[in-house]
Order: structure tokens, then C-alpha cells, then sequence
């Protein structure tokens, strides 16, 4: 079964990729930063617990908020799934695909056919689109190849891995019942609450606190102990490239201020995209001076990612209180 006139959702994060092909569907079509901007998806999370072999490093609002934002301020209705059974997941999938409605998942991409890079991440958002009795059809991020597909069984493992970050077999549909608000209202209301939340952090590791926290954090890394070196290449990989906490969200967060700007045309916009236009490219060198410290060993890299997260922390509150102004 595969639903007919379905076309994919170009993206470079897989969140927000995940709901254009969503939203597509039925007809409702946006950029990928006003996706990233409507649902509030600027954020940040330095996160640290016993049983991890690393800190993980997130640029964005926690996992499952961004599809939840952008289904209220679009007036949808939000249809989540989640069951401890394999067996009840397929069903989850398979009776809205045999009535022609693609289906979100959220999945760990270590067991994805088509994924390369073998790393466990149990918050990969993916769309499905149809299945035959071996593959599941797929529709994913441009890095990833966009329309592709895996085996039923290893999409079973994917929605079904423990650990950080996972659900239980979660899927998730939208339903269009009412007509769209007005653009500039929920542009509005989105920028002021992502801007109070942002600033407003209820921990010190998340939000503007949390990068003020990694800038000190990242002095103790060297002490981790074994396998530094590969962890700290593999962390600046996956910020980088992999768009967990690199310079991807802050990319769409200026082009979704952009956006806005048009719509909207306040000057605190303008001043705030012309901040996100600097910040953006300091966090790829943050990245770079994390990559370089893992293949050198020398931890003057680190420090230079310390003074160079305390330069954001910085520009980035002064980026959001313009906006919180609004």
C-alpha cells in the first residue's frame, strides 16, 4: 500500500521535516524555517546524567515540542500514539496508511537501512508513507535522501530501542479542522513565547543558562576518561553534521526571522536576524574548536570553545530580549 499523490517534504532537520511531509499532505504548505519558527524551536540543552558515555549537546526545544507547537498555532488536531507493543505499533501505522494519511514516527536511526552513520539517536523523526511486505516506504531529510526506505524489521527495532530520548513506538497524524490563523498573529505570539521561554529557563541546563553552563563544562571534559578523543570528534559530528546542536538551528532561526520580517516589518526583527547573521557561524567554529581538540589532545581547543560559547550566550540574549519586546 502506498498512498497516492504523496510528495516529499524537502528539509534539513528531521523534526521539522517530518511535519512539512505532514502538512503537505493536506495542502498546507510552509518553509522550513517558518515550521522551525512557528513551533518555537529555538532552544538549548547541555545534558549530563549518570549512565551517559558523553554529555549530549541539543540546539532546540526538548524532543516532541516543536510537532506540538506547530499543531496548535496551525489550529490542527494532533493525533500521538504510543503502546509497548510491537504488534499494536504496526497497527498504529498500518490502519492510517490503508486510509491514505502518512504517518509521523519517531524512531532511533542506529537501525535504519539507509542511514550510514551508525550512532544511536532514539529522536530521529521520519514520515511513512506506504509498505509493501518486506520494506516500509520513507520519506526523511535531504541528508538522509529524502524518499527512501527500510526494512519492515529493522523499522521495528528503530521504534521500538530504549534508552535516552525514546518513546514507545510513537507515531503521530495531523487533521486540518478548522482554517489557518492569520500569519502575522501566530508569527507574533510564537516569537514572544520562544523568546520568554529561551530566557526564562526553569534549569540551569537548558535555555540561555545552559550554553553559560557548557561554557564551563567543557574545561572538565578532559577528565571523562577513556575513549575522550573519539567522543569529543563524535560530539562535534553530531552537532555539526548530524544537527544536534551545531549551527543548523540557528541558521533556521535567522532565515525564519527573515521570514518574518516581511510579514511583520518591526525593526526589533531586523536587529535580532542581523545578530542570529553572526551568531550562526560561531557555532560551527565551536564545533570545529571541539573536533580539533578530539584529533589533536590539546585542550586549548576547549578553552576556545569556552570563551567562544560565552561570546554566544551573549549575543543570543541580546537577540532574544529585542524580540521578547515585540
Amino acid at each position: 500500500m502506498i498512498i497516492d499523490r504523496f510528495v516529499s517534504f524537502t528539509g534539513e532537520h528531521c523534526e521539522t521535516t517530518a511535519m512539512g511531509n505532514l502538512l503537505s499532505h493536506v495542502g498546507i504548505r510552509l518553509s522550513e524555517p517558518m515550521l522551525f519558527g512557528i513551533g518555537e524551536g529555538l532552544g538549548f540543552i547541555y545534558w549530563d546524567r549518570k549512565g551517559m558515555d558523553f554529555p549530549f549537546i541539543g540546539g532546540r526545544v526538548k524532543s516532541d515540542e516543536l510537532t506540538a507547537s506547530i499543531a496548535f498555532h496551525l489550529n490542527l488536531k494532533l493525533t500521538v500514539q504510543e503502546t509497548g507493543s510491537i504488534t499494536k505499533a504496526w497497527f498504529n501505522i498500518k490502519e492510517n496508511i490503508d486510509r491514505g494519511i502518512p504517518v509521523g514516527l519517531k524512531l532511533d536511526c542506529y537501525h535504519l537501512d539507509y542511514f550510514k552513520s551508525k550512532v544511536h539517536f532514539a529522536a530521529h523523526y521520519a514520515t511513512m508513507y506506504g509498505y509493501d511486505d518486506e520494506y516500509a516506504y520513507m520519506a526523511d531529510t535531504s541528508q538522509q535522501g529524502g524518499i527512501t526506505k527500510t526494512r519492515l524489521a529493522t523499522l521495528a527495532l528503530a521504534r521500538n530501542e530504549k534508552g535516552p530520548m525514546s518513546s514507545r513506538n510513537l507515531s503521530y497524524t495531523i487533521e486540518k479542522t478548522t482554517a489557518l490563523p492569520q500569519l502575522s498573529s501566530l508569527i507574533r505570539t510564537s516569537i514572544l513565547r520562544n523568546a520568554y521561554r529561551y530566557l526564562n529557563p526553569p534549569i540551569r541546563n537548558i535555555g540561555i543558562k545552559g550554553i553559560e553552563k557548557m561554557s564551563a563544562e567543557v574545561l572538565k571534559w578532559p577528565s571523562h576518561g577513556p575513549n575522550l578523543a573519539h567522543n569529543l570528534c563524535l560530539t562535534a559530528q553530531l552537532m555539526e553534521r548530524g544537527g544536534t546542536g551545531g549551527a543548523l538551528f540557528r541558521n533556521l532561526y535567522r532565515d525564519f526571522l527573515k521570514e518574518s520580517l516581511g510579514v511583520l516589518g518591526d525593526s526589533k526583527i531586523e536587529r535580532a536576524y542581523l545578530k542570529f547573521i553572526e551568531i550562526a557561524p560561531l557555532w560551527s567554529e565551536v564545533s570545529a574548536s571541539i573536533d580539533n581538540a578530539g584529533r589533536t589532545g590539546n585542550w586549548d581547543w576547549l578553552r576556545q570553545a569556552s570563551e567562544l560559547l560565552m561570546h554566544i550566550a551573549c549575543k543570543e540574549r541580546e537577540a532574544m530580549e529585542l524580540l521578547l519586546e515585540l
